[in-house]
C-alpha cells in the first residue's frame, strides 16, 4: 500500500508559498491533492485567488507526485522546475476564498533526462474549473544543475 505522506514531506515549498494542503492519492502515473483557497496570502484579493494561480497549484501537485516517488525510493524530494503550460483553460476568473479545490495530475510522459509533461485539472465542488498540460524539468542532480547555471 502506498503511503499518503504529509504534504510537507513531498513538496519543497514552505510558508505562504506552499499552496497545496494535503496529499489525497498517488500512484505510478497520477496524483491528487487538495487545498482550501486562502482568504489571506500572497495571491489573495477580495474576489479570491486569480485563476491564473491554478498553474502553480498544478505545478505543486506535480511536485507532490515527484516527492512521493522519491520518498518511496528512500530519497529526499528534489528541486524541479516549471517549464511552461499549454492550453490552460479556466471556467472562472477567480477561485473564491474558502472553497476546497482538488488538483489532479496524470503523467503523460517523462524522459530519462528529467523532462516531463502532465495533464492536469482543478475541480471545485465537483465541477471541473481549469485544465492544462504542464511541462516540468527535474534534473538528475538539481544542485549541480543550479550551480552550473550560475557560472
Amino acid at each position: 500500500m502506498r503511503e499518503l505522506y504529509d504534504i510537507e514531506r513531498v513538496v519543497p515549498h514552505r510558508g505562504t508559498m506552499r499552496l497545496v494542503d494535503r496529499l489525497v492519492d498517488w500512484d505510478e502515473d497520477t496524483v491528487a491533492v487538495e487545498l482550501r483557497v486562502p482568504e489571506e496570502g500572497p495571491f489573495s484579493h477580495a474576489e479570491g485567488v486569480p485563476a491564473w494561480v491554478g498553474v502553480e497549484y498544478m505545478a505543486q501537485t506535480i511536485a507532490a507526485w515527484a516527492g512521493c516517488h522519491a520518498r518511496a525510493a528512500g530519497r529526499e524530494p528534489s528541486i524541479g522546475f516549471l517549464l511552461g503550460t499549454r492550453r490552460y483553460e479556466s471556467r472562472t476568473s477567480w477561485f473564491p476564498a474558502g472553497i476546497v479545490l482538488r488538483v489532479e495530475a496524470i503523467r503523460e510522459l517523462l524522459g530519462d533526462n528529467g523532462l516531463g509533461m502532465f495533464r492536469c485539472r482543478i475541480l471545485g465542488e465537483g465541477e471541473e474549473l481549469a485544465t492544462a498540460n504542464v511541462s516540468v524539468f527535474e534534473p538528475p542532480d538539481a544542485m549541480a544543475y543550479l550551480e552550473s547555471t550560475q557560472e
